[in-house]
């Protein structure tokens, strides 16, 4: 007989439900199979699903692994908080001021900025420019011409990104991307009007890591374009908006503290709470 696991279904980066992007987390996760991981994930069909594990790392809180329909990620942003959402909701207890998640990347730190979860963002794994092929690859992806590209870069934090910056949101908002043409997992940005609500639009263009073609709203990208344009082409702190074109809400809010780290915040929510037999 399968065993019922405490669930919860998360929306992040909405202060509404079923505006953000939704994370499934799997409570008391000990004892589950890799395959059983990754076959949950591939029913829940979002684009990822985290279990709660004890941590290994003495100064971590608690230990997640983070898997897409198809594979797993060492770190990904919505997910880590919607999982802090989940494990404090569920009656978990900091041992320090802010939450330590440990996942494949490290360990990562989260805290509450006006309210909401925020997590700083963990190293580029890679960063630096794009071979030219690549970055023509990419420009021809996306239907744009390559001098329509402002600026191009790896900014890969676990999941694969390659950075694109475009003239406006308003040409970000247009693209319609040849997905099966898109060389690697691209993320583009552009900014709005000065006085809007919203500093930029993003789009997270992902048919190979995340076993979609786009996610509606993206931490993993939002932190990494944050750490190659912050405090430089973009504000120290500001507000993106992402999931437009989807039918979302999405709403990332960047700060950039002291020390020059980025934290990536966004509103949390649960939306299902239940079991899942696994």
């Amino acid at each position: 007989m399968t065993e019922g696991r405490h669930f919860r279904q998360v929306d992040v980066f909405s202060a509404e439900p079923l505006l953000g992007n939704p994370v499934a987390v799997v409570h008391d996760a000990e004892g589950l199979s890799d395959e059983q991981m990754q076959a949950f994930a591939r029913w829940t069909n979002l684009s990822e699903t985290t279990f709660l594990l004890a941590p290994t790392d003495p100064a971590a809180d608690y230990r997640v692994r983070i898997f897409t329909a198809t594979s797993e990620l060492p770190f990904a942003g919505h997910p880590t908080l919607g999982t802090a959402h989940a494990w404090l909701e569920a009656g978990g207890v900091p041992a320090g001021e802010g939450v330590v998640q440990e996942c494949g990347v490290g360990l990562v730190q989260l805290r509450r900025t006006d309210g909401r979860l925020a997590f700083k963002a963990p190293g580029l794994i890679r960063s630096g420019p794009v071979e030219p092929a690549l970055a023509a690859d990419i420009a021809a992806a996306l239907g744009v011409g390559r001098d329509e590209i402002l600026d191009i870069a790896w900014a890969d934090n676990g999941p694969g990104w390659v950075g694109v910056q475009l003239a406006s949101a308003d040409v970000v908002l247009g693209l319609k991307p040849d997905f099966a043409a898109m060389p690697v997992d691209v993320g583009v940005i552009g900014p709005y009007p000065e006085g809007s609500e919203c500093a930029v639009e993003v789009r997270a263009f992902c048919p190979h890591a995340a076993g979609t073609t786009e996610d509606p709203v993206t931490g993993s990208l939002n932190a990494s374009l944050a750490q190659w344009l912050a405090g430089g082409v973009l504000p120290a702190s500001y507000t993106a908006s992402q999931g437009t074109v989807l039918g979302r809400r999405g709403r990332v809010h960047i700060e950039t503290d002291e020390a020059g780290s980025i934290w990536v915040g966004g509103d949390t929510l649960t939306t299902i709470l239940g079991t899942a037999a696994l």
